[in-house]
């Protein structure tokens, strides 16, 4: 079984929006692709130099942004489990 990765972002959401903050306005602030934005929108990976600017942007932790998920994957079947 192979094991693959899943992130969720749903935690960077819920803070901009408690903070009142768009997703145009973080990607001014930490200075972030609009590539970046859609990748974290998807639950794609992006890079720790990308999440490092979030995290100085917003004075938090980078668990307090996202989520790491793992996923098996029965490569005979390809059928997907989650631990």
């Amino acid at each position: 079984m192979e094991k693959t990765y899943t992130f969720s972002y749903d935690r960077l959401w819920h803070r901009l929006i408690d903070l009142k903050m768009r997703k145009k306005d973080l990607m001014k602030m930490a200075h972030l692709t609009t590539n970046a934005i859609a990748n974290m929108g998807k639950g794609r990976s992006v890079s720790l130099e990308t999440l490092a600017r979030v995290c100085t942007v917003l004075d938090c932790e980078l668990s307090d942004l996202v989520e790491v998920m793992e996923t098996n994957v029965d490569a005979g079947n390809n059928e997907l489990t989650r631990d």
